[in-house]
């Protein structure tokens, strides 16, 4: 994780908040237990309008207030893993979003489907992981295509958006993506945000990648968290260390007043985020 984004194209965090759709907390979904962390409010985004989000990789991110965060989990579905994250969520109420790898979702199409009916959003992130600023374009298009083919194979292809300017110059539905290892091009950034694809990047993360203990991971993202107060926090539903960590992340949150945000495609239908 340690190769940047090249950026172009750039917008502020104050035309984010100018341009993002944020529905009232009441459209949250209810949540029958009782003292749970719960999701605060939905944000509809779209790539006509916030085409790349987070600042590890872009000078501009979603217009959260203080301490609200996004729960983002990438590399899944891997089921001894993914399936204890979903558990934890569920035990909160809290929603998050998961960027799928395409052959993942074609090994465990079930717990792809579990996904979606427990009301998280879908991102993707490229059929096998590879690193798509490295391969060439033509190999990375395929890459991306296939791993989009291979989800929505599962999920349903989402339905444009109707209403005028919501669905992009393409035409296609709302897309999010995360380039494995954060490395791409210029080119491919363009190329993705042309296809009306939402470019995220993190404003923090776990360092999950490497090897700690849970309790090592839980002070290392806190830390983090306390520091910068609000942001969209990258985690890895395939480690075991991040699986075991997160019922007291989400305890933590609960406990220090902080707010989860969960974002879905601007325009989406109920059915299409999968509530």
């Amino acid at each position: 994780m340690t190769s940047k984004l090249l950026v172009c194209g750039a917008i502020s965090t104050a035309m984010l908040a100018a341009m993002l759709t944020a529905s009232d907390p009441a459209a949250a979904a209810a949540c029958a237990i009782k003292d749970a962390l719960g999701t605060s409010r939905i944000l509809a985004v779209s790539a006509t309008t916030t085409p790349r989000v987070g600042l590890k990789e872009f000078p501009g991110t979603l217009p959260l207030a203080d301490k609200e965060v996004v729960l983002t989990f990438d590399d899944g579905p891997f089921p001894p893993t993914t399936r204890r994250v979903l558990t934890a969520l569920a035990d909160q109420c809290v929603h998050a979003t998961f960027f799928l790898i395409g052959q993942n979702a074609a090994h465990n199409p079930d717990l792809v489907r579990k996904i979606v009916a427990d009301g998280h959003s879908i991102g993707h992130h490229s059929w096998s992981h590879r690193l798509l600023g490295r391969i060439g374009p033509a190999a990375a298009e395929q890459e991306v295509d296939h791993g989009i083919a291979a989800v929505e194979a599962i999920t349903g292809k989402p339905k444009a958006a109707q209403t005028t300017g919501q669905s992009g110059a393409s035409g296609e539905p709302t897309r999010f993506f995360r380039f494995p290892g954060f490395v791409a091009t210029p080119r491919l950034l363009d190329e993705l945000n042309d296809r009306n694809m939402v470019i995220f990047g993190a404003d923090l993360w776990a360092s999950d990648w490497n090897k700690m203990t849970p309790d090592q991971e839980l002070s290392l993202i806190t830390g983090r968290l306390k520091a910068v107060r609000k942001g969209i926090i990258l985690l890895h539903d395939i480690k075991a260390q991040t699986a075991a960590m997160l019922p007291a992340f989400l305890r933590f949150l609960k406990d220090n007043g902080y707010h989860v945000v969960q974002v879905v495609p601007s325009g989406a239908t109920e059915a299409d985020s999968g509530k």
